[in-house]
């Protein structure tokens, strides 16, 4: 029986809203990712994740269509169970749905580990993640199902990366599908 995974973010979406004339991009809205660890302030670990999450949401969010704002969106964590990039990955897409941020395709965040066998584990806890060769979070865009961003870290195989892609393709379905769920059943309570 697999472990409970108890991971859990809380995702606030603010904007599009006004911006300082010196961080305004007159093309574009500005996207600002800030990442709040669950107790003290944010070190490089969680810079590195924003740096990741905001790419990844400047890859699906229209943002033409709201020149020289800003879109803020704040991921804080409540409890770290494992898989703590994914999670902010599905949180910050979800909190852009809720949000009603234009987007051309959904995101979600899938976490991969290998073990020394070779063998895959698919949202990993904190500690398969620790004993594990490798661990690799891929983004993954709704549409084409194409990789948007990816983060790693250990040692695998070009096959190994291969077959963690297929995973966390199949995987991304049943998020997707979540996702879907979850809009319904909000709009059909209106």
């Amino acid at each position: 029986m697999a472990p409970p995974r108890d991971t859990s973010v809380l995702a606030g979406v603010y904007g599009p809203a006004e911006i300082k004339v010196s961080r305004e991009m007159h093309h574009k809205s500005t996207i600002e990712v800030m990442v709040r660890p669950k107790v003290g302030l944010p070190a490089i670990q969680e810079k590195n994740q924003e740096q990741m999450i905001r790419e990844t949401c400047e890859a699906v969010i229209l943002g033409t269509l709201h020149p020289r704002t800003s879109i803020t969106i704040v991921l804080q964590v409540i409890n770290d169970g494992g898989s703590l990039l994914a999670c902010h990955l599905n949180a910050a897409c979800m909190g852009m749905m809720d949000a009603g941020l234009p987007m051309r395709a959904m995101f979600c965040g899938v976490t991969c580990a290998l073990d020394d066998d070779g063998h895959i584990t698919i949202d990993p806890t904190t500690k398969e993640q620790k004993e594990s060769r490798a661990v690799l979070t891929f983004a993954i865009e709704s549409t084409e199902k194409k990789i948007l961003t990816v983060s790693s870290r250990g040692v695998y195989s070009h096959a190994e990366l291969q077959q963690c892609i297929a995973a966390a393709q199949t995987s991304a379905q049943k998020i997707f599908l979540f996702y879907r769920d979850s809009v319904k059943r909000r709009y059909s309570k209106s």
